[in-house]
């Protein structure tokens, strides 16, 4: 047990990391592109945050939330989503009393308990955006557009979008009496989830994963049919505002979103190529959320995109990622002097930006150069008696195997060309 991770749980080990500090630098150049500022928030809030904005009545809250009593006698969660936190950062800072809109993003690790699978573990990181303040659909297709973008610069074009409304809490809930008038005479032949949904919680049948019930939800009522007004001019305003970006998309009224907060726009990007669960990036707007938590009438939009997934789908699809640039130099010495003289020209290399390793373990001439080898670095620069004597060293190219005498006052010079 001392010696293994716990089930859900994942190290990125050097070999791998560099692919997330590629999608995390693109990310964060769009984010920024599009106006956004980056927010980080504790990794466990109040449970209380979440289970008033979350919504006791999904499946986050009653299954998989990682919930304990701290010292001081206070019930704390793990943070299982993003947007909750941003919305009480915005609120406890008063951030509202600002010009509006207010415009985060971030990255950040969440926690649930689950089952791990393809693309999903019990810690598993998201980057997200948040735009607080500003009511128009304008807003929503501004998300989206930089999702879309985001995910086309990371080389994947062959995503779908989806997009439902989930309306407000008034037509929400004719439609959620219309959903039990249709699944009340199917009761008994629901799964045992969706028959605990069924009083507390029915939209969430309609996207249930057992393919009886998906066959069951094929007939039922689309929520489209009891939008009211102002929510159906809403989502004719979206989907004008993407056609005019060139933005594709598929209306889906299966999108019902598994938080309670949301409403109006819901969407999603999925791909069938990373197994079971195939949504890359899903999100919604939630104008009622900051009212629910801080009594601050404030509208939010905002999505969450799971990296893990992202890199899945990547892979998946033959992405190659750049790996990172090998080390410039290994500096071999040869003898007491020699270390001497080696640790001060490392330093000063590094000083002036170079990438520059000596080798710790002190090894012999040969391992030292063996050492250059695994390393892959371009130049090894041997320095030894005589070489202190000549005020030079032997540089030697380990791609062209070519050695040369460059003057220890020229290596930088020499090895940043």
């Amino acid at each position: 047990m001392l010696t293994t991770a716990p089930k859900g749980t994942k190290d990125i080990m050097p070999d791998q990391i560099y692919k997330w500090h590629y999608v995390e630098k693109k990310f964060r150049d769009i984010a920024e592109r599009y106006g956004y500022s980056e927010i980080r928030t504790p990794v466990f809030e109040h449970t209380e945050l979440f289970t008033r904005s979350v919504g006791d009545t999904t499946d986050i809250v009653q299954k998989e939330m990682y919930t304990f009593t701290d010292l001081g006698n206070r019930s704390i969660t793990l943070r299982p989503e993003g947007t909750a936190s941003a919305v009480r950062a915005f609120l406890e800072h008063k951030v509202y009393a600002n010009p509006q809109p207010t415009k985060l993003y971030y990255e950040t690790a969440c926690y649930r308990y689950e089952k791990p699978q393809s693309g999903r573990l019990r810690e598993f990181h998201q980057f997200g955006v948040e735009v607080f303040g500003a009511e128009s659909m304008l807003a929503d297709a501004e998300i989206i557009s930089l999702a879309s973008e985001f995910l086309k610069e990371c080389g994947i074009d062959d995503l779908k979008l989806k997009i439902n409304s989930v309306g407000c809490p008034v037509c929400r809930e004719k439609y959620k009496n219309a959903l039990k008038d249709y699944f009340r005479p199917h009761l008994a032949d629901l799964c045992d989830t969706c028959k605990d949904r069924f009083e507390r919680n029915p939209m969430r049948i309609i996207d249930c994963k057992s393919p009886q019930d998906k066959e069951l939800a094929l007939g039922a009522p689309s929520i489209l049919d009891y939008l009211c007004d102002d929510c159906k001019a809403s989502f004719e305003e979206l989907k004008e505002n993407l056609d005019a970006l060139g933005i594709d998309y598929e209306i889906d009224p299966t999108i019902v979103r598994g938080l309670d907060y949301y409403t109006k726009t819901a969407f999603e990007f999925v791909t069938e190529k990373i197994g079971a669960q195939g949504t890359v990036c899903g999100g919604g707007r939630y104008d009622n959320l900051m009212y629910e938590i801080g009594e601050q009438d404030v509208p939010g939009v905002g999505f969450g995109l799971g990296i893990e997934r992202l890199l899945l789908l990547m892979e998946n699809i033959g992405v190659e990622i750049p790996e990172p640039e090998a080390m410039d130099a290994l500096i071999v010495v040869l003898g007491e002097d020699a270390r001497t003289m080696g640790l001060k020209i490392t330093n000063e290399l590094r000083e002036k930006g170079l990438k520059v390793e000596m080798d710790l373990m002190e090894r012999n001439i040969k391992g030292q150069m063996k050492h250059a080898d695994r390393l892959g670095v371009r130049y090894a620069v041997v320095i030894g008696d005589d070489e202190i004597l000549n005020g030079e060293a032997q540089v030697r190219d380990m791609r062209i195997s070519e050695q040369m005498s460059v003057p220890f006052s020229k290596l930088y010079e020499k090895l940043s060309k």
